[in-house]
């Protein structure tokens, strides 16, 4: 069949029939944006690590800002910030567990603020986990590299920094109400109720005919006496 003048082949019509409506397109998935925060924070505490075992070990700290920024070396068996010495083995498995959940919420995640969040929570979780695995005394017993201090402030690392920043993140994050793959609760939770459908009222059986009328315009016969 010829097409008319001016218009095209392509119908911008629904093949099934209905007008073409432009549908929202998903939100794109920041599983990238993610790893690039995630190995940042851990190349930077790698070989920030790196350079202070081989510049401030066995040495006098160097204070810096008249003492506001303190540079040593320090061996932690704890957690962040020496919390919780001689439960190495526990920590490490607590990493490794808060490694695992990351990656299994990474599925979901369509947010680029919580991208970041997780990326920050995920180096400095593998920062922190890779010396616990390689570092002495032994191989999930290993004590973390920290090297900062500021006054009135435990000893820490770039890991715990990225941890605690990903944390506070985190907390805004949720009290924002927005969630990993990018929604609101505020706005799932104002939408209105969809109305109920009305009934519809029930059919009127019809009423049974009396007595056969006759038909307009003919005269009624009178009832046949009887004979004797």
């Amino acid at each position: 069949m010829q097409t008319t003048r001016g218009t095209s082949l392509s119908d911008s019509t629904n093949p099934e029939g209905g007008a073409g409506e432009s549908t929202g397109s998903p939100r794109p998935r920041r599983v990238g944006v993610l790893v690039a925060v995630a190995l940042a924070a851990l190349i930077a505490d790698i070989v920030s690590k790196i350079i202070v075992v081989a510049t401030l070990q066995d040495r006098e700290p160097i204070r810096l800002l008249g003492g506001l920024l303190t540079l040593l070396e320090t061996r932690n068996s704890g957690a962040a910030f020496s919390i919780g010495t001689g439960y190495t083995v526990v920590f490490t498995l607590i990493a490794c567990g808060v490694v695992v959940a990351i990656l299994r919420t990474a599925r979901n995640l369509r947010s680029l603020p919580w991208a970041v969040c997780l990326g920050l929570l995920l180096g400095g979780a593998l920062g922190n986990l890779t010396d616990r695995l390689v570092r002495a005394p032994a191989p999930l017993k290993g004590h973390v590299v920290d090297w900062i201090q500021l006054p009135h402030w435990p000893v820490f690392n770039l890991a715990d920094s990225a941890i605690v920043c990903g944390g506070v993140l985190a907390v805004l994050l949720a009290a924002r109400g927005l969630q990993v793959d990018g929604t609101r609760i505020s706005d799932t939770d104002d939408d209105p109720p969809e109305p109920e459908p009305e009934a519809e009222p029930a059919e009127r059986k019809p009423e049974p005919e009396s007595a056969a009328e006759p038909p307009a315009g003919e005269p009624e016969t009178a009832p046949e006496e009887k004979r004797s």
